[in-house]
């Protein structure tokens, strides 16, 4: 690939960000990918800033509304997804803040309910285990988890404590 002059980085970097909301490590990536000297990016996300091309707190709502709606996560997991893109713990915290506990646990109950169709197991406690490990893979607590699979008791395994 050809060198990419300032300007021409510039604006390739403003579309990219202009199509979905990205992070500052995201266009870090795209512009070392491009090979862009790392002085020319650090003035390209200064500039992105100013432009409200690039808001990392923005970025941070979007995604945990997005990661909890479409792809089911739970906290946790999206909690460490977040802090791999170097997002600021402020920002995570405050966005994980806004999100809904009720609708995450309607979330889970979903997710595990949907699940369960497909899990096979020799008994109740070992179907019960593998969703629990399951929902573990998504980022959800084990209180939650516990929580989710006491409220329907008309699945066997899902009403019983052991």
């Amino acid at each position: 690939m050809q060198q990419l002059n300032f300007e021409q980085a510039l604006h390739r970097m403003a579309a990219y960000c202009s199509r979905v909301e990205r992070c500052i490590y995201d266009v870090r990536k795209k512009m070392d990918s491009w090979e862009i000297p790392k002085e020319e990016q650090e003035l390209i996300i200064l500039r992105l800033k100013q432009d409200q091309f690039l808001d990392e707190s923005r970025y941070c709502r979007a995604f945990v509304n997005d990661k909890s709606k479409y792809n089911r996560w739970g906290i946790y997991k999206i909690k460490f997804e977040l802090t791999k893109k170097q997002i600021p713990e402020n920002l995570i915290r405050e966005a994980l803040e806004n999100s809904n506990p009720e609708e995450n646990t309607a979330q889970l109950r979903l997710l595990l309910e949907q699940k369960r169709k497909s899990v096979k197991g020799k008994n109740e406690f070992e179907i019960r285990q593998k969703l629990m490990k399951f929902a573990a893979g998504r980022g959800f607590s084990q209180d939650e988890i516990e929580k989710a699979l006491r409220i329907d008791p008309g699945e066997a395994c899902w009403g019983q404590t052991y």
